[in-house]
């Protein structure tokens, strides 16, 4: 015969979030003592933990956090969507960035080592929420973006869940129009900032295949370094932000607006859950 009721179980639910079976079996092995349930639910979940380590964490999202001039980014992954628009999992994200914030994060693992400021450090937070939600959760990145302003921008691809993709773009000054090219860097996806952040081996590469390709097709040899080098200004305004048609106002480029408005663009950090 149990020795605990419904309103034991319920209490040991709220303690831990553990599920309803595993309170019951917990209570069961303990002989209804709560204390030691708790403690069998850690134990049992720590294993767990353990367990799920080679699992895959391919949800989650993406969280944001600006003041001034220092953006924190910050990707927090899970395995499930299900799990991704829960209550506890965003509340952990969000305990997960404040802490990145006020220890100026721009390495996961660091950021797992700290110590958080009402004790135990952010791995045992996350060891603790790997136990009561029952999924693989981790810290896939963290970035910190410092310039004259920086704009911030989330992005929900789905409006039942959080958002997906997170934007920092530093500008110097701040100005009006940086959010708006934060958006433009979430739905164009550029690689680099300048063309001077473009590897020179990556635009060697692309030279040589520009010239190869103009080649096959039959290209007049006078005209082969004119079209070589349109070409490669094609790669560059598709995947440098500065070089890309501004997403509002395809006219112009990115460089172009943020002249207009008496500002230069100085980085940018875009994250994608699972990308």
């Amino acid at each position: 015969m149990a020795n605990f009721t419904a309103a034991d179980v319920k209490r040991l639910r709220e303690a831990t979030g553990a599920g309803m079976l595993d309170c019951k079996n917990a209570l069961t092995e303990t002989g209804g003592d709560h204390d030691q349930a708790v403690e069998y639910l850690r134990v049992k979940g720590l294993k767990g933990v353990v367990k799920r380590e080679g699992r895959l964490a391919s949800n989650g999202l993406v969280a944001a956090h600006v003041d001034g001039g220092v953006g924190t980014l910050l990707e927090l992954n899970c395995e499930t969507d299900f799990v991704a628009k829960g209550e506890r999992f965003q509340e952990l994200a969000q305990k997960v960035l404040d802490q990145a914030v006020r220890v100026s994060a721009t390495d996961a693992s660091a950021l797992m080592d700290s110590e958080l400021a009402d004790g135990g450090t952010v791995k045992e937070l996350i060891d603790e929420a790997n136990v009561a939600i029952g999924e693989k959760i981790l810290i896939r990145r963290v970035a910190r973006l410092q310039a004259g302003g920086v704009a911030a921008y989330l992005h929900k691809t789905s409006p039942d869940l959080p958002p997906q993709i997170g934007v920092l773009f530093g500008t110097d000054p701040a100005c009006e129009v940086g959010r708006d090219v934060a958006l433009h860097i979430a739905a164009m996806s550029p690689k680099y900032l300048t063309r001077e952040d473009v590897p020179a081996e990556l635009v060697a590469e692309e030279r040589r295949i520009a010239d190869e390709t103009a080649r096959e097709e039959g290209k007049p040899e006078k005209a082969l370094p004119k079209i070589v080098e349109g070409r490669v200004n094609g790669f560059f305004k598709e995947n440098v932000l500065v070089d890309q048609p501004f997403a509002r106002e395809q006219k112009k480029t990115v460089a172009a607006v943020l002249a207009a408005a008496g500002a230069t663009a100085q980085g940018f950090v875009r994250f994608r859950v699972g990308a």
